[in-house]
């Protein structure tokens, strides 16, 4: 946390239903810190997101992190958004810019740079399970970086609809006999604390020469990833993608270079913390 709280302090903050649990205040205070930026970040539970970006306007507030369920409703608030966001229809993160507010989707740009640590994204095949808004938005960034998508989902209406709108292939979860993939991407909640023994799909149908992603960061190691490094399967974890969101979302903000790693190990840290009263309360 910042030394000292005054009337140059900048107030960020994120608006979700539920948002208890939210580890972003913890990822960007930090960040402040490191940085040395005047800075303080607050949750927020909002149940009318309309009036939120009023006051976001009223007071002053410069940054705002969207989530469920808002992320779409919130686009009807701001003056402007960017063309991403647009089409993957849906805001995840507002700049207040003097007043008039602009509308960024980060959740696309944290896929595509947690995945380019470790691999190429253009010419490979990539296989998203879920057509939500997460799947939503990772499809459009892994398209912008020239991968072929596959969607993978339960329900075949809203598995189709989204391969539409992205220009991807489709396929059912029911009855897949086979992943034709470089990458993998669960992008869907299966897995998530308290679940966590859940898997979004048959670990029989993972190849040894696949990269697996899991947008799930708590808890860090899903069943999804145990599966697949137990093939030798290469492997990204949630925290990944959630990190370098938030970095794109503090550069907004501040106009200064993140330090992802101050970042990183705050979420890791926060994520242990959790884990251990998890397992001290059982």
């Amino acid at each position: 946390m910042i030394k000292l709280v005054n009337t140059n302090t900048s107030v960020f903050a994120v608006f979700g239903n539920p948002v208890d649990h939210s580890l972003s205040p913890v990822m960007h205070n930090k960040a402040f810190a490191e940085t040395g930026f005047n800075g303080i970040y607050l949750a927020f539970r909002v149940t009318d997101i309309d009036a939120a970006m009023k006051a976001v306007r009223a007071i002053g507030i410069r940054g705002v992190s969207v989530t469920i369920p808002h992320k779409i409703a919130v686009m009807n608030s701001l003056d402007e958004i960017d063309e991403l966001a647009r089409r993957i229809g849906a805001v995840n993160t507002v700049v207040n810019r003097e007043g008039r507010l602009c509308g960024y989707n980060s959740d696309a740009q944290g896929a595509v740079r947690a995945l380019l640590e470790k691999t190429a994204i253009h010419g490979t095949d990539i296989a998203i399970i879920g057509a939500g808004g997460a799947a939503r938005a990772i499809g459009f960034g892994m398209i912008d970086n020239g991968g072929r998508v596959m969607i993978i989902n339960r329900s075949i209406q809203t598995g189709e609809d989204l391969a539409e709108d992205l220009g991807a292939d489709f396929k059912p979860l029911a009855g897949l006999k086979q992943v034709r993939a470089d990458i993998l991407i669960n992008a869907t909640p299966v897995g998530m604390r308290p679940q966590i023994g859940d898997l979004p799909l048959s670990p029989e149908l993972l190849r040894d020469d696949m990269l697996v992603m899991d947008i799930v960061y708590n808890p860090v190691q899903t069943a999804l990833l145990k599966h697949a490094e137990l093939m030798g399967c290469r492997t990204v974890d949630g925290v990944a993608m959630f990190v370098y969101q938030g970095v794109f979302q503090f550069k907004l903000w501040t106009g200064m270079e993140a330090p992802i790693e101050t970042m990183r190990s705050a979420v890791y840290t926060a994520l242990n913390a959790d884990a251990d009263d998890t397992g001290s309360n059982r």
